[in-house]
């Protein structure tokens, strides 16, 4: 271990996200996930939009990863900027999901529950950085382009 925070999440871009529908034979928990996505296209749109899930988020408190682990789980939206190439806020859903560390108490959950928050920040930050930024400049090229060419209209939801 050579980070003492560890991100993993999914990631969907709210783009993509708008006609998503749940399999007909998908579980209630599935259903339900399905359901939530949707809710933060209605929220929160589809531009510069993520929806972070299958995420965790582990603090080590300690350099002994069987003492002073503090792990939450995550879902929830990301905001990028007007070039989407850096994260901006986020509205994330954050629950303690594991822990050993025998001094935690209800403050330092909740101070930790919030640092989730900027610490995610931090990590999509790292994430876009890692992933090919010419192709986003490149589509924001070619959306400008299309709004240019329609004289500012580009259609419906977007």
């Amino acid at each position: 271990m050579d980070r003492w925070v560890e991100i993993t999440f999914d990631c969907l871009p709210l783009r993509n996200a708008i006609h998503l529908r749940a399999p007909e034979d998908a579980s209630p928990k599935l259903e339900e996930k399905f359901a939530r996505m949707q809710l933060a296209v209605a929220a929160h749109g589809t531009h510069n939009t993520y929806y972070l899930h299958n995420a965790l988020c582990k603090f080590h408190l300690t350099n002994d990863p069987s003492l002073g682990v503090v792990c939450f789980a995550f879902e929830g939206t990301l905001f990028t900027d007007a070039q989407d190439c850096k994260s901006i806020r986020s509205d994330l859903l954050v629950e303690l999901r594991e822990e050993n560390c025998s001094w935690l108490n209800q403050q330092v959950v909740a101070w930790l529950a919030e640092s989730v928050h900027r610490a995610v920040l931090v990590e999509f930050d790292r994430y876009i950085a890692a992933g090919d930024l010419e192709k986003v400049r490149a589509r924001l090229a070619a959306l400008e382009k299309s709004v240019d060419e329609s004289g500012g209209y580009i259609g419906m939801y977007l």
